[in-house]
């Protein structure tokens, strides 16, 4: 965003209404609490356990709830959380009694060393669809609201009855010593061998990351598809609610699975980007083009479709996520 944070909150406060932030500490092993609200929208990060020791997993919960006709815009996966191991991760999203979103992310860290950590700061975005709204600030693309850091210890895990006493070093190594005549190839040997490790590494490392974060986004958006094919279906009152989850699925996956910027454009928007993808065959492009166009229906144009196009809509997302996940550039170069 093009807005520096406080900028950003300031507005957001100022156009959709009084804002705030609560942190709560832990007491009595319960976990570890920070709220924050920006107008419609408020974002509850949870860490437990409170206390934890090193090689405890870290349980990470960012539940946000926002007032209907609000989209929401999670942050991306493992946003922020670089500094520590992310063990597993689930994502789900359902509507309220009200009509509203409720999004949760949740995540198992573990951490790398002991002593004072931080659970920095989340960014969650959303566009104001409500009417007499303005869907985001002038010049952008949403709303933020940043999340509270949550500020922890991890203790160290020593055996019990382990000796604290500091022992007597054992004396100095002795220099090795390398024949004068072969130093310099030896040295040139040694640096060598380092500069093809290191090429050799960056590239396994490269390709090893590309597909673990396509993956991740094929599983994450599997489980929340499951999850909603697994649910009952929705009535005319639960459409509009249902196929924005539906849609919102598909966008996250496309953002996360092939780089697109989906949330914050419009279908028309999105169905131009998409013809000029390297990443979607035409099959893909008109799959996406139909599916998009039928949840816009119901979404802006409250058309209520039928139970066998619900039961396209479901089908179509399901295809789309299977047909594209495999890599389609490997695919198209014969790899």
């Amino acid at each position: 965003m093009k807005l520096r944070v406080a900028t950003a909150i300031a507005l957001a406060g100022l156009l959709l209404g009084a804002g705030g932030t609560r942190a709560e500490e832990a007491a009595d092993g319960k976990p570890l609490e920070a709220t924050s609200e920006t107008g419609p929208v408020r974002a509850t990060v949870r860490l437990s356990p409170p206390q934890p020791a090193i090689g405890d997993p870290l349980g990470l919960e960012l539940e946000v709830r926002a007032e209907p006709d609000v989209e929401l815009l999670m942050p991306e996966f493992g946003d922020a959380l670089d500094r520590f191991s992310i063990v597993d991760f689930t994502q789900s999203e359902a509507a309220d009694d009200e009509g509203g979103t409720i999004s949760r992310q949740r995540y198992t860290l573990a951490p790398s060393r002991s002593g004072p950590q931080v659970i920095p700061q989340l960014l969650v975005e959303f566009v104001d669809r409500r009417d007499g709204r303005d869907p985001a600030p002038e010049g952008e693309d949403a709303y933020e609201l940043l999340t509270t850091a949550l500020e922890f210890e991890v203790s160290a895990a020593l055996p019990e009855g382990a000796s604290l006493e500091l022992r007597e070093p054992l004396g100095k190594l002795g220099e090795r010593v390398v024949p004068g005549r072969y130093r310099a190839l030896w040295w040139l040997a040694s640096l060598l061998g380092l500069a093809v490790c290191a090429f050799f590494g960056v590239r396994i490392l490269t390709v090893w990351r590309t597909r673990s974060l396509r993956r991740s986004a094929y599983e994450v958006a599997k489980a929340d598809l499951d999850a909603l094919l697994m649910a009952p279906r929705p009535g005319a009152r639960e459409m509009d609610a249902f196929f924005v989850q539906l849609s919102n699925i598909v966008r996250r996956y496309l953002e996360n699975r092939f780089g697109l910027r989906s949330p914050e454009l419009t279908t028309e928007e999105f169905v131009e980007e998409l013809a000029h993808s390297p990443d979607l065959v035409r099959s893909h492009q008109r799959l996406l083009r139909e599916f998009l166009n039928r949840a816009d229906l119901v979404k802006f144009a409250h058309v209520v479709p039928d139970p066998a196009d619900v039961e396209l809509s479901l089908e179509s997302a399901r295809s789309f996520l299977e047909a594209t996940r495999s890599d389609v550039s490997a695919e198209r170069a014969g790899v």
